[in-house]
C-alpha cells in the first residue's frame, strides 16, 4: 500500500504509516503533473520534514518525475524535473530510497544508472512498446495519451534496453489508469492508459522483441521486491505464446472503459491458475 504526500503531510504521519504494517512507500505527485494531481505537492521543500523521517525509517519515496507548467515543453518535463528537483533531492537526502516512477526518456535511464545506491526506476509497458507517433497515427488517438507522455523512438529503445538489461535498478510499474471513455474522448480528454487487463502479457511482448525473455522474471517479480525489502512471491504464473484479442471495451460504472489494444491482437496469454 502507498500513502500520498501533500503539502500538509506531517512527519508524524510517516510513523503511523510505517507502524501500520501495510504502507510500504510514499508517493509524490507534483501538483498538476497528471490526472487528479491537483492536491499534489507544490514545492518539494515543503515536505522536507516527512522526507527526512522517511530517510530515517528506510521508507521509499515514489516520484512522478515531471515538472508541470505551461512554460515547460511537455516533452522536456522529465529532464527539467531531474535537474531542478530530483538531483538536488538526492543530495539533500543522501540515504533516502527513491523510485523514479514510469520513466520515459533516455535521459532518465542515464540518470538512474549513474545515481547513488538506493535509486531505482519503474517502466510501463506502453513506454516500452510505443513512441509518440502512436498518439497521432491517422488522427488523434486519445487512448494513447498518458502522462508522462510517450516520447521519441530513441527514448523507447533506451527504455527497452534498460528494462531488459538485467539491472536491478529497473523494474515493473504498469501505471495502469482506468478512465471512462467519455473522459478520454472529448475536447479536453484526461491522461491515462488502461493496461491492467494484459500488463504482464504486454511486457512479455516487449522482452521478446528485445530477445531477452529470460530476463522478464527478474524485472517483473524480483527486483521491485528486493528494492522494497519485501519477500519475493513464491507463487508462479505461466505465459504462453498464443494470440488473443481483448474486448473493445469493458463496463465501467455507467459507462465504458477502453483498454489498451482493445479489439487488437495481444501475442502472449496468461494461462489460468492450476487448481491447488
Amino acid at each position: 500500500m502507498t500513502l500520498y504526500l501533500t503539502n500538509a503531510t506531517p512527519a508524524a504521519e510517516i510513523d503511523r504509516a510505517k507502524e501500520s504494517g501495510f504502507v510500504h512507500a510514499i508517493k509524490l505527485y507534483p501538483a498538476g503533473a497528471t490526472t487528479h494531481s491537483d492536491a499534489g505537492v507544490t514545492d518539494i521543500r515543503r515536505v522536507d520534514a516527512p522526507l527526512a523521517r522517511m530517510q530515517e525509517l528506510g521508507m521509499p519515496l515514489l516520484v512522478h518525475g515531471e515538472t508541470p507548467g505551461a512554460q515547460i515543453d511537455i516533452f522536456d518535463r522529465e529532464s527539467h524535473f531531474i535537474d531542478t528537483v530530483l538531483a538536488p533531492l538526492l543530495e539533500r537526502f543522501p540515504t533516502l530510497k527513491v523510485v523514479f516512477e514510469h520513466i520515459t526518456t533516455a535521459r532518465a535511464v542515464e540518470f538512474v544508472r549513474a545515481a547513488r545506491d538506493g535509486v531505482a526506476a519503474t517502466i510501463t509497458p506502453q513506454h516500452l512498446l510505443h513512441n509518440r507517433n502512436a498518439i497521432f497515427a491517422g488522427g488523434i488517438r486519445p487512448h494513447y495519451y498518458c502522462l508522462p507522455i510517450l516520447k521519441r523512438e530513441s527514448d523507447r529503445l533506451a527504455l527497452l534496453e534498460a528494462a531488459t538489461s538485467g539491472s536491478p535498478r529497473f523494474f515493473l510499474g504498469s501505471d495502469s489508469a482506468p478512465h471512462e471513455r467519455a473522459a478520454k474522448e472529448n475536447a479536453c480528454g484526461c491522461a491515462g492508459m488502461f493496461t491492467a487487463h494484459a500488463a504482464i502479457e504486454l511486457y512479455a511482448e516487449a522482452f521478446e522483441q528485445a530477445g531477452r525473455l529470460d530476463r522478464l522474471q527478474g524485472f517483473a517479480s524480483h527486483f521491485g521486491a528486493d528494492f522494497y525489502g519485501l519477500p519475493r512471491h513464491e507463487d508462479l504464473i505461466t505465459l504462453i505464446k498464443e494470440p488473443w484479442v481483448p474486448p473493445v471495451s469493458y463496463d465501467f460504472g455507467k459507462g465504458a472503459l477502453v483498454p489498451y489494444r482493445g479489439g487488437d491482437t495481444v501475442y502472449w496469454r496468461l494461462t489460468p491458475a492450476a487448481p491447488t
